[in-house]
């Protein structure tokens, strides 16, 4: 059922989304927006012969904080079906608060709740280069006294509108080439690596997953992962720590040929 639900609302409200917004949408996700960093960056750098400077953002305890009457008052906007809206609406206050982590209306639900915040950076702020992937967002310029000064913008607009607030420990701004951590890469002007936390926990994982069912596949998604990044020491690194384990009761040969 929550399938369905979020296939009805994604026909109705992908449309209206702006095109830098990449969670759970067709054709966009975490791969595109750290490549879509990189176009922006040497747009801003004129070919990275000027500073460009990120301010990375992050909305503080995003799901928990959704504000249900006004998710519900956004999605009325678009959705005139009372049979439907009933259901959403029963949806949406079967949670105590917020809106779940992990739950697929979820994924729908935060993208429209965060399209406010979205039209009001691109169309009242008139900011140029900006991605959004779910609650976290950067923006780049060429000025970082403008990124200081649009933060408390965006803070207030949070606040007012739909009751939310950045990280006070997660605004960070800093020059393109001292590396942007963003949705699990380290980008810099002509490479990027895989977060620290990333890599650790991908270890963990494989480590965890070694002479299960499951390995040869989890194993495909960690080198798709390698491969949208310099990684050709970590994946050697990868292919040596599987064959240093006794427990490994699967060829690795066929998932290194592309890698």
């Amino acid at each position: 059922m929550h399938h369905a639900v979020f296939k009805a609302l994604y026909h109705i409200f992908d449309k209206t989304f702006i095109f830098d917004s990449y969670s759970s949408r067709d054709e966009k996700g975490t791969h595109r927006a750290v490549n879509r960093l990189q176009e922006f960056f040497f747009k801003v750098s004129k070919n990275n012969t000027r500073t460009c400077f990120v301010l990375k953002c992050d909305i503080k305890k995003f799901f928990d904080s959704v504000d249900q009457e006004i998710l519900i008052t956004l999605i009325k906007k678009r959705v005139y079906d009372t049979s439907f809206m009933w259901l959403l609406e029963e949806i949406i206050k079967s949670f105590s608060r917020g809106i779940p982590l992990g739950n697929v209306t979820s994924q729908i639900f935060a993208n429209i709740y965060l399209n406010e915040l979205d039209q009001f950076i691109k169309h009242t702020l008139k900011i140029r280069y900006y991605i959004r992937y779910c609650d976290d967002f950067v923006i780049l310029s060429d000025k970082r006294i403008f990124l200081e000064e649009i933060v408390l913008q965006i803070n207030e607009f949070l606040k007012i509108n739909l009751k939310l607030l950045l990280h006070p420990n997660k605004i960070i701004i800093k020059k393109y080439h001292q590396g942007i951590d963003f949705l699990g890469y380290v980008s810099f002007p002509y490479h990027r690596i895989l977060r620290t936390k990333t890599k650790n926990r991908m270890f963990k994982k494989i480590e965890i997953k070694i002479g299960e069912e499951s390995f040869d596949q989890s194993l495909q998604s960690y080198f798709g992962i390698l491969k949208h990044c310099n990684s050709y020491k970590l994946g050697k690194k990868v292919i040596d720590f599987i064959l240093n384990n006794r427990k490994v009761i699967h060829t690795i040969i066929s998932l290194t040929r592309n890698f």
